[in-house]
């Protein structure tokens, strides 16, 4: 069940990383990527150091650059 739910979070949040430039300006992806990042550490989804890696990749997609590394 942990498993799936952290696994379906990151799916989601990989989408926004890469579909959501369509429909919403750089920042306010940048802005929804961190609050989604965010609410899987509070809610124990990921540790400390996932949280880091998404905010870093956060920011690759704010300024364009592709997306090196995604925890699993």
């Amino acid at each position: 069940m942990f498993d799936q739910r952290k696994r379906d979070a990151l799916a989601a949040w990989r989408k926004l990383a890469t579909q959501a430039q369509l429909r919403m300006d750089p920042e306010q992806q940048y802005d929804e990527l961190l609050k989604a990042a965010d609410d899987m550490e509070e809610q124990g989804l990921i540790n400390s150091a996932e949280w880091r890696q998404l905010v870093r990749d956060a920011g690759s997609v704010f300024i364009g650059m592709p997306i090196v590394h995604t925890p699993q």
